[in-house]
Formats: C-alpha cells, sequence, structure tokens
C-alpha cells in the first residue's frame, strides 16, 4: 500500500511536471503524434514541435515580407505583389496552407487585412497580425506600402534575433535547475555507497514516506516555477 501510495506521488510530480499545456494538446491531435493515452516521449516532441512551429511561422512571415517589398519594388500592385510572395514563400506546410486563402483574397481584391488576421495563429502568428495592420494603413492612405512592409519585416528580425539570443542566455539557469534537481539521486546513490539504506528508509518508515512525498513536490515545484519564470521571459519579448 505504501508502495503504491509513493509511486502514485511520483507519477503525480512527473505529471505536474511534464503534463502538456492546451495548446500542446490541439497541437497533438491535429498532427496525431500522441496516442490516446498518456506518453511521456509524445508530449515532450509535441512541446518541441511546437516550439519548432512557432518559430518556422516567425521565420516564414519575415521572409514574406522581404518577398512583399520585392516584388512591390518591382512595381506590381499590392494585390499581386503579395500574392507573387506567397507562391514564392517556403515554409512548413501549416504556414502554406493557411496563406492560401490570403493569395486568393489578394488576387480577388478582397479584405487582405482581415485574411492575414484570420490566417494568423495564436503563437507565432504576431508578425502576420502586424503586417495586417500595415497593410491596412498602406492601402488606406495610398502609396508607401514598401516602406511599412520592410520596416515590419525588420522589425520582424530584430525581434526573433532578441528571442534566440534570450533564449541562449536563459538555457545556463534551466540547466542549473535540472542540474540541482537531479541532486537528491546523487545523495542517495553517495549514502547507498557508503553503506547506509536510504531506500528501505523512504520506502518503508512513515517519515521516510514523509520526507519522500515532500521531497519530490519540492524539487517539481521548483522545476516548475523555474520553468514558468523562464517561458514568462521568453514570452515577454514581443
Amino acid at each position: 500500500m505504501i508502495t503504491v501510495l509513493v509511486g502514485l506521488c511520483a507519477g503525480l510530480a512527473v505529471w505536474v511536471w511534464w503534463g502538456p499545456s492546451a495548446p500542446v494538446v490541439r497541437l497533438a491531435r491535429l498532427t496525431q503524434e500522441t496516442s490516446p493515452g498518456f506518453s511521456l516521449p509524445g508530449v515532450v516532441k509535441a512541446r518541441r514541435s511546437r516550439t519548432a512551429l512557432v518559430r518556422a511561422w516567425r521565420g516564414g512571415t519575415v521572409e514574406l515580407c522581404q518577398a512583399i517589398v520585392a516584388e512591390l519594388a518591382a512595381g506590381r500592385t499590392p494585390g499581386e505583389a503579395l500574392s507573387k510572395a506567397i507562391g514564392s514563400v517556403e515554409g512548413p506546410p501549416e504556414f502554406v496552407a493557411a496563406l492560401r486563402p490570403v493569395a486568393r483574397v489578394a488576387r480577388d481584391g478582397g479584405d487582405v487585412g482581415a485574411a492575414l488576421v484570420n490566417a494568423a495563429p495564436e503563437a507565432g502568428g504576431e508578425g502576420l497580425r502586424r503586417l495586417a495592420s500595415c497593410w491596412e494603413v498602406g492601402v488606406s492612405v495610398g502609396g508607401g506600402l514598401a516602406p511599412l512592409v520592410e520596416r515590419v519585416g525588420g522589425a520582424l528580425r530584430d525581434m526573433e534575433n532578441h528571442r534566440q539570443e534570450i533564449s541562449a542566455q536563459l538555457a545556463g539557469p534551466r540547466a542549473t535547475a535540472r542540474m540541482l534537481a537531479g541532486l537528491p539521486v546523487l545523495g542517495l546513490l553517495m549514502a547507498a555507497g557508503l553503506g547506509m539504506q536510504p531506500l528501505p528508509f523512504l520506502f518503508t518508515t512513515l517519515p521516510g514516506i514523509g520526507c519522500l512525498v515532500v521531497g519530490l513536490l519540492l524539487n517539481v515545484t521548483g522545476l516548475r516555477w523555474t520553468d514558468r519564470m523562464v517561458r514568462k521571459a521568453e514570452d515577454g519579448v514581443r
């Protein structure tokens, strides 16, 4: 009974740390990368896939802005420039598929700003929403669209570079937090090497079980707290 209780606490701790967020769950359902049951490797893969997809959307938007500026410089109308630029931009299948309706709207002379907003996802679509605002201002005022799009593309490129710098700087704190989280395991190994019996104490006595449960909760809470602070610092770059 005690072993089962400890196992359930450990499983709960792992779920709290590794459990997928709502966007990850939606991504996993859409891409069918995970099975109906919980799979730790599948959750990790979904997290990494979502991060890579967000970066791909941001990079694709920068490339789209550059292509639009090039087409406008060639003398094309705004609608033609956007349609040609979308056809030349490379990116993930989700990015390309989302821009196809925008290209049709641009060719038909519809509301391009609204189409860009509708195509922009919640995460990674900040650039498309900025481009939509820029497009509405440029079209309504008339003329000067190329400098506006070029400025938006430059700002998005600088922001992405800043995000990468922040991620590189935060890699150290993340690694340190996880290393500290693994120190209790090292302590158990050292105690066992010195001839002590830490596992029987932790799993068969009430004080040991209490120490084990409290230690697991504190360890996972610290990891979760560190991860949230790091994510908040990364998400603060807009």
